[in-house]
């Protein structure tokens, strides 16, 4: 393989596309010529240099430099940058956005600063959206006459300068496309290992500048008449995040997230065909650590098993719903319109089980506790648990009903359900179930 001298590199520029797409005046043509020469200055590896950019006049720009490119939707060029440095700390990211994007990505924006992930954004900073017809943006001075501010803009405009660097931004710059030391500090802010922003303003001659009369030297008196001061705002010597969490993780490299905990096989079922199950009760009412012990003992009865959890976003309040399939083959599809066995404990439950007790017929079971039984209609077969021979509290009604499915519809030995308490639940809260589990020999 050919070894190329990349120190050699007198333009980034792709020399196939030499004319810019940009209304005569446009100041992005001038900052792209300065971006042009920082990288010239850098001389970067063009294949470990990414150009990023979204939706916007601005975007239109990485099709003209002869790095990679990426292009995204308006307003997440910084995210995807983000995933970019991260993905692989060693490239060169460089975002071209403009000041519509930083607007309808704020977030991105705020949180690749506070995160110090290693990217450049160059800020293209026109004062309006040029693409879309000269609409106002975050960064529209006060009074900037728009498209859709004809009577001057209210709004304060946003400091994007101030905004990254009180999140912890490493590098922040600001300056005009006109700054004859704009290539410097472009080339200083790839170089700064940290997230780095450069605030740019320039002109957009075919709406802003008309509409306010505006020009080059409006740019300075406007950031003065704002308090907004130019040049290098902030510079920081912080942890970039991509390389940081690198290092952090470089021992785990080739390692599982979590070590594995397999589920040995002690018992054997009897099951022959997939069963649907479907637990209904209340929050606070342990249907979904017992529906997880369900699935449990049935993986240690060497059958597969599924589980789904249904509850409100409410804690210790509402329904709680838990439906587990097991089945001696595979399962690929783990809803339940229709279920074999369905155990209905409280109101809570009931309240949200009414379309599968319609679909239920002769061949399937209802298990219910004994206040409930009389509103439940079905074609199913009705159990009613006898708890009035269960000293059991409440809160382990879910643990019963389970237990006593599992003798009574021979699901798999009980023996399996008891360890599956005992292997997966805290000792004091799997004692407590086990006495819950003694108990259900008694209410069918």
């Amino acid at each position: 393989m050919e070894t190329i001298a990349w120190n050699t590199v007198t333009t980034y520029r792709n020399l196939e596309r030499a004319r810019l797409p940009f209304c005569p005046g446009c100041s992005h043509a001038l900052v792209l010529d300065h971006l042009n020469a920082a990288l010239v200055k850098l001389q970067l590896d063009p294949r470990k240099t990414v150009i990023v950019t979204d939706i916007g006049c601005v975007g239109m720009s990485d099709q003209f430099f002869d790095v990679n490119a990426f292009h995204g939707l308006h307003g997440r060029a910084i995210t995807y940058a983000s995933g970019i440095k991260l993905a692989n700390p060693d490239l060169n990211v460089i975002v071209l956005i403009g000041d519509g994007g930083i607007g309808i990505g704020g977030a991105h924006l705020l949180n690749a600063a506070r995160r110090n992930i290693g990217v450049t954004v160059l800020v293209f900073n026109n004062l309006n959206f040029g693409m879309t017809g000269g609409e106002h943006s975050v960064t529209t001075p006060h009074g900037g006459k728009t498209s859709t501010t004809r009577a001057g803009n209210l709004e304060r405009p946003l400091d994007v300068c101030a905004t990254v660097a009180v999140n912890g931004a490493a590098f922040v710059f600001r300056g005009t496309a006109f700054d004859k030391d704009l290539p410097d500090r472009i080339a200083e802010a790839i170089q700064t290992p940290g997230f780095a922003l450069l605030d740019i303003w320039e002109l957009c001659t075919a709406y802003y500048v008309p509409n306010n009369l505006f020009s080059r030297g409006a740019l300075l008196e406007t950031m003065q008449n704002l308090g907004l001061p130019a040049g290098i705002l902030q510079k920081t010597d912080t942890l970039e995040l991509a390389h940081t969490y690198r290092a952090q993780c470089a021992s785990q490299v080739g390692e599982p997230t979590t070590p594995p905990d397999p589920i040995a096989v002690k018992f054997a079922s009897a099951l022959t065909q997939p069963t649907r199950i479907i637990l209904a009760g209340a929050a606070g009412g342990k249907v979904k650590s017992t529906a997880s012990a369900l699935a449990i003992g049935a993986m240690m009865s060497e059958l597969w098993a599924t589980q789904r959890d249904d509850y409100p976003v409410s804690v210790m309040s509402g329904y709680s719903v838990s439906e587990v399939i097991l089945s001696r083959a595979e399962i690929f599809y783990t809803g339940i319109e229709k279920p074999d066995f369905l155990a209905v404990l409280t109101p809570e439950g009931l309240s949200q089980v009414p379309r599968p007790l319609r679909a239920m017929d002769e061949t399937q079971t209802v298990y219910v506790v004994p206040e409930l039984a009389e509103l439940i209609e079905t074609r199913a077969r009705k159990v009613v648990l006898n708890l009035a021979r269960a000293p059991a509290n409440k809160k382990s009604l879910a643990v019963m009903a389970a237990a006593a499915m599992v003798r009574h519809a021979n699901l798999y030995p009980l023996a399996a359900f008891r360890e599956a308490i005992s292997a997966g639940q805290r000792a004091d809260i799997a004692q407590e179930n086990l006495q819950a589990v003694d108990a259900s020999l008694l209410i069918v």
